[in-house]
């Protein structure tokens, strides 16, 4: 019997075409694309396992999943690289391709995961599906610092979607902020060592309410405290969402 090899790949996308990560029964998907693209590449069937699960519309600057192959791939992966990116459609590049440990896991063994929201506030054909077009005013340096209220906690239930099947709604934020951009849009950042599904857009949602002047800090880590998802802000548009790295012990 021959021996299959783990290995991870690394992968960015533009997701405003694709119904979000995960394969499903009548909607495109990332995952659909590339295990298709995988398996021609490496002649047998391939099934990925990303780091996480991206809901439809939002994009990833880095992404990474985990596969195995009997057919193996070269120290340098640029072969591997050209040929799978050549099978993937623009919207989906590949940027290597690398053997780990067979029990290396793309989802559990991430340390710490990073996000960014965009949002800007002029029109901007360059930016649609890219950003959230906002048609108001934002005070940023409240809504800083009603994001520095997101470290002093750990359960955010209250930011969490119904029924995800999750042992914990615990996670450990250890940034959070907002930027300005010359252009006057604003730049969410944020890292923890896990989110919970919707939870960053649940997080913008109850942001822009600061920024409104509608609530203030104070409220916000009461809103925290009182995990219910009822009252936290709606959640924003997927377009200004992406998932710029996940950190590894290994890579």
């Amino acid at each position: 019997m021959v021996n299959s090899k783990r290995y991870f790949i690394e992968i960015s996308y533009n997701g405003t075409s694709y119904h979000g990560w995960q394969t499903q029964p009548n909607a495109l998907t990332v995952q659909e694309c590339l295990d298709k693209a995988l398996s021609i590449y490496f002649r047998q069937e391939v099934v990925t396992l990303g780091c996480g699960r991206t809901d439809a519309g939002v994009h990833a600057t880095q992404f990474y999943a985990h596969f195995n192959s009997i057919i193996g791939v070269d120290e340098n992966s640029t072969k591997a690289v050209t040929g799978i990116n050549a099978l993937l459609p623009y919207t989906i590049a590949v940027k290597r391709v690398f053997s780990v440990a067979n029990e290396a896991h793309a989802r559990f063994d991430a340390t710490a995961r990073a996000y960014q929201y965009h949002i800007h506030f002029e029109k901007d054909p360059f930016k649609i599906d890219r950003s959230w077009l906002y048609k108001g005013e934002l005070n940023y340096v409240e809504m800083n610092k009603a994001a520095a209220v997101l470290l002093n906690f750990i359960d955010f239930s209250c930011f969490s979607k119904s029924n995800t099947q999750t042992f914990t709604n615990n996670c450990k934020i250890t940034s959070a902020y907002f930027e300005v951009e010359k252009d006057g849009s604003l730049i969410f950042n944020i890292t923890a060592d896990r989110f919970l599904r919707n939870m960053v857009r649940a997080i913008i949602g109850t942001l822009v309410l600061v920024g409104k002047g509608d609530i203030t800090a104070s409220d916000v880590s009461k809103i925290i405290e009182s995990k219910n998802r009822s009252n936290a802000g709606q959640s924003v548009p997927a377009c200004g969402l992406y998932l710029m790295k996940v950190e590894y012990p290994y890579v």
